[in-house]
């Protein structure tokens, strides 16, 4: 399975695909980034989010709800399903096409199991939507306990895990290409 989802974003990686979903990522961090961001300083009253704590409690989350208060929540809900559902397919397109044509040219062996990286960014959209799923849940019965309170800070964690490894595993692609390419040229 990993394999052919592997195989299938080599297929899409091509220059032109990989360069337009570079130009829409650099446009979302630049224009909508910024806005949804002063947007939820504005509803959360101050607390912190979820969405960009690396590691946070149940009671954390719970914390962060009671701060944000009704209307608060209504607005981080509204977000998880609008923003939040579009944000993870452009950082998704982004990471995947960059690996693929990356590692093309750092392992051009097709054979390689490091190429097998690429699907490493479709885990951290897996997990950041379970975690959108579930810190959701926790906005939309609180004061009630939900057990998405406990799922919501490992959602989290493991999220941040394969975006910021999407990104190492990228600068890793990028150097042992660089490093090819030069022993190349000699």
């Amino acid at each position: 399975m990993l394999a052919r989802i592997s195989s299938f974003h080599y297929r899409l990686s091509s220059g032109p695909v990989t360069l337009v979903a570079l130009i829409g990522f650099l446009l979302f961090g630049g224009l909508v980034l910024p806005a949804q961001a002063q947007r939820a300083d504005a509803y959360s009253n101050g607390a912190a989010s979820p969405d960009s704590s690396f590691f946070y409690s149940k009671t954390d989350l719970y914390e962060m709800a009671n701060m944000y208060g009704e209307i608060g929540r209504a607005e981080y809900i509204r977000a998880r399903f609008t923003f939040d559902l579009i944000f993870p397919l452009v950082y998704l397109a982004f990471l995947v096409t960059s690996i693929s044509w990356v590692f093309v040219r750092a392992f051009p062996d097709a054979s390689n199991r490091w190429r097998l990286l690429n699907v490493f960014p479709v885990f951290g959209v897996l997990f950041d939507y379970l975690e959108n799923i579930s810190t959701s849940l926790v906005m939309a019965s609180y004061p009630g306990q939900s057990f998405a309170g406990f799922l919501a800070p490992v959602f989290t964690s493991v999220k941040w895990f394969f975006v910021n490894g999407s990104f190492v595993v990228l600068a890793v692609g990028v150097v042992v290409a660089l490093w090819r390419f030069s022993r190349e040229m000699t």
